[in-house]
């Protein structure tokens, strides 16, 4: 597929319009990171994001943790530098994309249909690029934010943050050491409400935890025309339906009671996953419904290699989502439902964490909406994916996703997570620029 040419976008240079072309020049440059070591890299996105910033005269640090898997971090002097900083990040990095399967070149920066579309539209450059724009008009205008800003705009949060957030939060730690809160992805989309007069933002103020799993069976090796009663890869497939079939527990944490609550007083639907087909909420539905309970999903087997060779081991990597403060209570019961004779290995494990759902900063996010979207009404909720912030919660960094978005009626925003033919609307793009701008000057 070629790549066709983007029509032109002509900036506003003096405003926060740019953010469009900002985030089309992001996407088109490829930061695919393919888990081994082996894409690109974000090097060339690293000098872009730090040339935009000395261009508004916002001095930066470039870091690497491996050759092109490189961090820009900055600071921004606020008008109460007695208070903690404020860490506000973003990835640089974006899942492949094969564009045999897309309607657009994933690398294009296409502006269609009022979208600008590209890998990273919606995970992550277009928040990168809202950052920008908010920052560089402060930069132009003289304005100062209401406290020190951090930024950091960050590599491989794809495959965990290893050669990002988590080193520079261990190798770099005294440049976020006055940081106590951070705002970055997975936060601030609105869904439209209809009957109700209200447009709800969600903010996440929760994150469920991760566990990469191995499950492993052993068994004896043996002809595949004899009989057995220890075949590895049939233990193993036993452990893997159980896991698979398994109905987990509903599981309320501080954020989901208070979303739950809030929704229900907004619609009338006492709100599950199974009710919410043909309602407002329904765009939403997975979001929910992830964030409501443990999550277990077996997703790589590997067993033997010649089909009358019976091997002796059989292994399953299992993707596990845990609610906040349960992961115990989680890696025990998938550790039961594996079974005798199958052992489970945790490959990697990230905390979950909670924020306060009701402080000051959801506050200022509320007013910083409201004052772009008279119709905003802001709910927390828990995001089931992890971000960067699981690496600086170790650190004391309360963590929050907010890159606001206003998104027309019917819009599957969840979907374009890594997903064909991502794409974000152009106006929500302004306005999630603005919004930040704001936000930043509040709080």
């Amino acid at each position: 597929m070629t790549t066709p040419d983007a029509p032109d976008v002509e900036p506003d240079r003096h405003g926060l319009d740019e953010v469009v072309e900002l985030c089309r020049d992001l996407i088109r440059i490829d930061s695919s990171n393919f888990f081994d070591g082996t894409g690109p890299g974000e090097r060339l996105a690293a000098e872009f994001v730090a040339h935009r910033l000395d261009e508004a005269g916002i001095d930066s640090t470039i870091l690497e943790a491996a050759p092109r898997r490189t961090s820009v971090v900055a600071r921004i002097p606020g008008r109460d530098r007695a208070r903690p900083a404020l860490l506000v990040h973003g990835h640089l990095d974006v899942v492949p994309a094969d564009p045999h399967h897309w309607s657009v070149h994933p690398f294009s920066g296409e502006i269609r249909d009022g979208c600008l579309w590209g890998r990273g539209a919606v995970d992550m450059k277009n928040m990168n690029a809202m950052i920008l724009a908010a920052v560089r008009r402060l930069a132009r205008s003289g304005e100062l934010p209401a406290r020190d800003v951090v930024l950091a705009f960050l590599p491989d949060e794809e495959a965990g943050g290893h050669h990002g957030s988590r080193w520079l939060a261990t190798h770099h730690r005294d440049l976020l050491d006055d940081c106590d809160q951070a705002v970055s992805e997975i936060g601030g989309f609105s869904i439209d409400l209809s009957g109700t007069g209200r447009r709800v933002y969600l903010i996440e103020t929760a994150r469920k935890g991760v566990a990469w799993l191995r499950l492993r069976a052993h068994g004896t090796r043996g002809h595949g025309s004899l009989p057995t009663d220890d075949n590895a890869t049939a233990r193993l497939a036993g452990a893997v339906a159980r896991l698979a079939g398994h109905v987990w527990p509903l599981e309320l944490t501080p954020t989901t009671t208070r979303m739950m609550d809030e929704l229900r007083q907004l619609t009338g639907i006492d709100v599950t996953e199974e009710n919410l087909a043909g309602t407002p909420l329904a765009p939403i539905a997975g979001l929910i419904g992830a964030s409501l309970r443990h999550v277990a999903n077996p997703t790589v087997l590997r067993a033997g290699d010649t089909i009358n060779v019976i091997p002796s081991e059989a292994e399953a990597l299992v993707d596990g989502r845990f609610v906040p403060g349960l992961h115990e209570e989680f890696l025990h019961t998938v550790g039961e439902l594996a079974g005798p004779g199958v052992e489970m290995d945790v490959i990697d494990l990230t905390a979950s964490a909670e924020a306060d759902p009701g402080g000051a900063l959801v506050d200022a996010m509320h007013r910083a909406l409201r004052a772009e979207d008279r119709a905003a009404t802001v709910i927390p909720y828990c995001s089931a994916a992890s971000t960067d912030n699981a690496s600086f919660a170790p650190l004391g960094i309360q963590g929050f996703g907010f890159a606001p978005l206003r998104l027309p009626p019917g819009f599957d925003f969840a979907s374009m997570f890594h997903g064909t033919d991502e794409r974000v609307p152009v106006e929500s793009l302004r306005f999630g620029a603005r919004t930040l701008h704001r936000f930043l000057i509040d709080h």
